[in-house]
Formats: C-alpha cells, sequence, structure tokens
C-alpha cells in the first residue's frame, strides 16, 4: 500500500463526486493505516507504558467547513493521535502521526500543540525550575537525530513576566512545546515504517513525560 498517489489525486480532485468514485481506495488506505498504527503503538508500549490502556484515535477525511474560508471537503491526508489517558487536564503531550500531502507534513509529531495560555504558564515555570532535566532531554542525541529543532510559531520577545535577556528566552518564546520528525513518502513503501515512526515516537518519551507530569502537576 502507498497512500500518496491517492492523495495527490486528491488533492487535484478535492470534490465529492471524485471522492465517491474513489471511496473504496480511500477505505483500503484507512484499513492499511489502522492495522499499519496498531503495530506501531505495541512497539512503544515497553518504552512508553503510560500509553498501554490508550488507543490511538483517527481523525475523520471529512473536513468542517463551516468557519474556513477553503470550503474544499476533504483532507488530503490521513492522521492519528496518542496520548496518556488523563482526567485532569486536555493537553496531555502526546503524539500525532500523519501521512499524505502535502509531503512536507508527514511525519511524527510529539509534545503539546497550542497549549492554553495558563498551560503554557506551567510550562515555562517548570522549564525554568528544572532548566538541567529539561536541556539534558531536548538535546539529547536520541531526540536531536529524529527532531532538528522546535515546531511551529514564536513570540517576538519574551512573554509577559519574564526578562528579553532571560537565560532561557529561546524556551520561554516558545508558543508550542513540540517538535516535528519528517518522514519522506518513500519510507512508506517499506514494511518497515511502522518501525521508523515507533522509533521516532521512543526518541521523544522523555520529553513527552516531562511535559505531561509538569501539565498535571500541582504548583
Amino acid at each position: 500500500m502507498y497512500p500518496f498517489d491517492f492523495f495527490k489525486e486528491l488533492s487535484k480532485n478535492n470534490n465529492r463526486e471524485w471522492f465517491a468514485d474513489h471511496k473504496p481506495q480511500y477505505e483500503e488506505i484507512r484499513r492499511w493505516w489502522l492495522a499499519g498504527i496498531e503495530q506501531v503503538h505495541a512497539m512503544v508500549i515497553e518504552a512508553w507504558p503510560e500509553v498501554k490502556h490508550s488507543n490511538f484515535h483517527t481523525f475523520r477525511i471529512y473536513r468542517d467547513t463551516r468557519f474556513s474560508l477553503d470550503k474544499t471537503p476533504f483532507k488530503t491526508h490521513i492522521g492519528s493521535t496518542l496520548a496518556p489517558p488523563t482526567a485532569r487536564d486536555v493537553h496531555s503531550a502526546g503524539v500525532y502521526l500523519e501521512a499524505g500531502m502535502p509531503t512536507s507534513d508527514t511525519g511524527v509529531f510529539v509534545g503539546i500543540w497550542a497549549p492554553e495560555s495558563n498551560v503554557l504558564k506551567k510550562l515555562r515555570r517548570a522549564i525554568v525550575d528544572n532548566i538541567e532535566e529539561w536541556e539534558e532531554i531536548v538535546k539529547h542525541p536520541d531526540l536531536l537525530k529524529y527532531y532538528p529543532d522546535w515546531f511551529g510559531e514564536r513570540l517576538k520577545t519574551a512573554p509577559k513576566g519574564w526578562p528579553k535577556d532571560h537565560p532561557q528566552i529561546e524556551y520561554l518564546r516558545l508558543k508550542h512545546l513540540g517538535r516535528f520528525s519528517l518522514m519522506s513518502p518513500e519510507m512508506f513503501a517499506s514494511e518497515q515504517w511502522m518501525e521508523e515512526m515507533a522509533k521516532r515516537i521512543i526518541a521523544a518519551v522523555p520529553l513527552l513525560r516531562f511535559l505531561d507530569y509538569s501539565v498535571n502537576e500541582d504548583i
């Protein structure tokens, strides 16, 4: 199974008529994807036992266009999330896996995307208060091998309440506490793509643990 040809054609023919004619192809891709990420889940449990009783959530292909200027009805990728179960906060650190178009978005995202203001404040304080542990995690060769830099927008200056010359300003300016590991479409032509995804997730487990503990810690 190689999903990129389908999603490339869908991006050119993003309408309900075309999709209706090719829906069996998409259903085959979805079955392939679900079987693959189930194997990924099994591979990461030993290193990340917190997700043993969690399941991947796979998003529907149908876009919600109610509040969007883009009225194309379908996503041109398939994506799934996995995070530890928690009753305390919806901002648990987790992973997001995606394959499709554009190929620049295909890969593994780890961390917390767009945390609310109060959660971001907790994370900033946790990083500063535990900077040695934090830097040991984010500068570890296993993480940097797959995740070279932080992903997403950053503040142009220091957040409110922090000096512009703070020694940890590079972390304080982050709007998203996450990293992205790109996977090429060619990787999915191999039956080993599940192992590649699992390796990336396992490399990020210390980061995920730090973030999740910091979000749920009482301060």
